[in-house]
């Protein structure tokens, strides 16, 4: 245990948390006076959804009822089971266990001590209860039947006893062992984090300080080689005497910034494709202002894809090129593969999309956030917002879906522990959010998410052409991460059978990003693979083949097919395109 604190020094403290938090108050009552006037209180719906559910609840009494009773007696038999073990008894099995892999529990005391162990069951038995109880819904209500799950399982998990100090034992070993000081530090950490968000809770993930664009993360070395509006072009410098005679174009998303792809060293796909002889040229996109707001689906398509091919045949030669797509940036891929099909153009010599979806009937918990209500009350927070999508709201929404993840554990970390997050690339990355233009972005959430019209051949126009997959005659990879909470896998794949040409799908343990940033060298994750595309996803992993490691290799023998033959190493900014600057970028570096 420390020693006592020095009380003036102690004072000190108490007065600046108290300016602090004064400055804070006022600046979040100043911010959200002026955006309260006439706005919707419950703009995504929630109050409605849950007024639907509690009818059909009490429509069925009977079945309350049987839960309820159940529910009791599992209660008198956790009260007997503590007894017995106040009583010097020992430990029977539990009447309610945590999941597999729910880490909130691991600590020993939530299995030795009576007291936290009888919290726990009680926690789990009633957050059991309240999911359980949620009514099945027709399928004319499994939207909103959704959204109530969803809302009701993130008031769950925000309930969690590991969440409270008085019910944490971690938290409370910490805060006698400190006189407290752990707790003073929490809010002096959750100080910092309001006044980051000017108000509003912007929890930190991660030490931000021990990273820096283009210091030790995106710093392969490279180029700048196109600039326009929406985007720059960077080509890669060689790391082999001879290449591929094929460039290869990586499409990231724009939701998030290019370097997901070009962490640090040992997790970087860039600096891994270079060296396996790929002349890489890689999408940086700009983070928009309101000055970008009017940019369209088909502007991005337009100046980042299409403007990029232009440049690498003008660098390299090359009449065709590989083309890779991340996420949003694969369903612009396709989008524009389907788009040159229609044209009768082919300058795509294979397609690999990474976590992408084309067919948006199979969304997982995102869809929760997506129907006319809320994309209405999403317009106009644009609106407000200069005709931008704040990349904290986006980011907000995301970590919802792994609640416990990437917004409990820190709570715990840095509010009741008072630790500091520590350095992660990955989720120093996943904070430097990017801003959406409305209009690209209200299209994107219409015509893909709500009405899927990509999946359905002609019913999507983009750029004065009705788009069709099934044109799209290009050798094509499709991989879909397992236990991934954005573009599920089963998604993934129904999406992958919508094209003309050959396929080949590949699934990868983990999620989003971890299945897709998965050096071979980390020997991390392993991945399934098949020959052929069937029916569904269940039958295809039914006769898939489970594979250690990484799905680079894979990936990369199978590329190496349509890379043509070798041709020299090219050299950034040596053709007749100068190059502007250094890798990564300057629009890279804008942060909001």
């Amino acid at each position: 245990m420390t020693g006592t604190p020095d009380q003036d020094a102690l004072a000190e403290r108490f007065r600046e948390i108290t300016e602090r938090s004064q400055r804070v108050a006022a600046e979040f009552a100043a911010r959200h006076g002026a955006e309260a006037g006439g706005a919707d209180p419950d703009p995504l719906g929630i109050g409605k959804a849950f007024l639907e559910m509690t009818a059909r609840m009490m429509a069925d009494p009977a079945r309350m009822m049987t839960a309820q009773a159940e529910l009791a007696q599992q209660y008198a038999r956790l009260w007997q089971d503590t007894a017995r073990r106040m009583m010097g008894g020992e430990p029977v099995q539990p009447v309610a266990e945590p999941e597999p892999g729910d880490r909130r529990f691991k600590d020993t005391a939530w299995r030795e001590n009576f007291v936290f162990d009888f919290i726990k069951q009680s926690y789990l038995l009633s957050s059991r209860f309240l999911l359980g109880s949620l009514p099945e819904a027709e399928s004319a209500d499994r939207h909103e039947a959704d959204k109530v799950a969803f809302y009701t399982r993130q008031f769950v998990d925000a309930m969690a006893p590991t969440n409270f100090a008085a019910t944490n034992p971690r938290v409370l070993r910490e805060t006698l062992d400190s006189n407290g000081e752990n707790l003073l530090r929490g809010f002096e950490n959750m100080l910092r984090d309001l006044e980051a968000g000017k108000g509003q809770l912007r929890i930190a993930q991660t030490d931000m300080s021990a990273f820096e664009v283009g210091r030790n993360v995106a710093v392969t070395p490279g180029k700048v080689v196109l600039r326009n509006d929406l985007m720059e072009l960077i080509q890669y410098e060689p790391a082999t005497e001879t290449v591929h005679e094929v460039p290869l174009l990586i499409v990231p998303p724009w939701i998030n910034k290019f370097y997901i792809l070009d962490l640090t060293p040992e997790n970087s796909f860039v600096r891994w494709a270079v060296e396996q002889g790929h002349t890489v040229f890689v999408i940086s996109w700009v983070n928009p202002d309101s000055r970008l707001s009017d940019k369209a689906f088909e502007d991005y398509m337009a100046e980042g894809p299409l403007a990029a091919l232009d440049a690498i045949e003008r660098i390299t030669g090359a009449r065709r090129a590989n083309a890779i797509g991340y996420c949003l940036g694969g369903t612009l891929l396709a989008v524009t593969l389907a788009w040159l099909a229609a044209r009768g153009e082919a300058p795509i010599e294979s397609a690999t999309y990474f976590a992408s979806l084309v067919d948006f009937s199979e969304v997982g918990e995102l869809g929760v956030f997506i129907d006319e209500e809320q994309v209405s009350a999403l317009e106009a927070r644009m609106d407000k917002a200069g005709g931008v999508l704040e990349g904290a709201d986006m980011a907000t929404t995301f970590n919802m879906l792994r609640a416990n993840d990437l917004i409990w554990s820190f709570v715990i970390n840095n509010y009741l522990l008072g630790r500091d997050p520590v350095p992660f690339d990955l989720l120093f990355w996943n904070a430097d959010s990017t801003r959406m233009p409305k209009r690209m972005h209200s299209f994107y959430l219409r015509r893909m998410y709500m009405d899927n019209a990509l999946a359905e051949p002609g019913a999507l126009e983009i750029a004065g052409e009705r788009l069709d997959l099934s044109a799209v005659k290009t050798r094509t990879y499709v991989v879909g991460t397992r236990e991934d909470h954005i573009a599920p896998w089963p998604g993934v794949y129904r999406g992958a059978r919508h094209y003309g040409g050959p396929v080949r799908f590949v699934l990868a343990a983990s999620g989003h990003i971890a299945g897709i940033v998965n050096p071979p060298a980390a020997g991390k994750y392993s991945h399934w693979t098949h020959r052929q595309m069937l029916k569904n996803n269940e039958s295809w992993l039914e006769r898939a083949a489970e594979k250690p490691g990484s799905w680079w290799p894979d990936w990369a023998a199978w590329v190496a097919r349509s890379a043509g033959s070798e041709a020299p190493a090219r050299v950034p900014g040596k053709g007749p395109l100068p190059a502007l600057c250094d890798a990564p970028g300057t629009y890279v570096a804008e942060r909001v």
